[in-house]
């Protein structure tokens, strides 16, 4: 069994000094453990016959859209604040000092899609509430939350009123 975690490389002090930051570039760039990823994560996935997925912009995009092109289902954009063409529909959310702004197009979800989010970090979970919230403000139901890797010492679970799965855990 390949283990994933051995492709996540850590950065320390990025962004900022006092943060870990942990890549997934070296993840992306092994080709057997991106694949093993996409795999786990659709394994997970799959059983609850979603529709659609969501994915976070930016490395979300990339984790979301490949499961859901391997689960052969549809995949939609939320970005931040005036990065998508056309009307679209936006979601404040509060973030340590401030607030940002993500949104979605308008129609790309229908009412009564089976939604998944699918994203590539689980840290605070405030990103990712805003994302569940955007959905349903679409008219979607969300289902499950799964998420590539989880830092579960900042407890971002417990901002998610969905279930969330995570496949590679950090404790610090």
């Amino acid at each position: 069994m390949l283990d994933l975690k051995a492709h996540i490389r850590t950065i320390p002090d990025y962004p900022k000094p006092g943060i870990l930051f942990y890549d997934i570039g070296t993840l992306l760039a092994h080709g057997p453990a991106w694949r093993t990823s996409i795999e786990r994560l659709s394994d997970i996935i799959s059983p609850l016959q979603p529709n659609k997925l969501i994915g976070i912009e930016s490395r979300g995009f990339l984790v979301a859209a490949a499961v859901a092109a391997h689960m052969g289902i549809g995949f939609a954009m939320v970005r931040k604040k005036g990065k998508l063409p056309g009307k679209t529909l936006s979601r404040a959310y509060a973030l340590e000092y401030g607030e940002d702004v993500i949104e979605m197009q308008d129609g790309i979800l229908d009412a009564g899609d089976k939604i998944v989010l699918c994203d590539d970090l689980l840290a605070t979970g405030g990103t990712a509430a805003a994302a569940i919230a955007l959905a349903r403000q679409a008219g979607a139901e969300i289902i499950h939350a799964a998420f590539l890797i989880e830092l579960d010492f900042l407890n971002g679970r417990t901002r998610l009123d969905v279930p969330a799965t995570s496949l590679l855990h950090y404790s610090e």
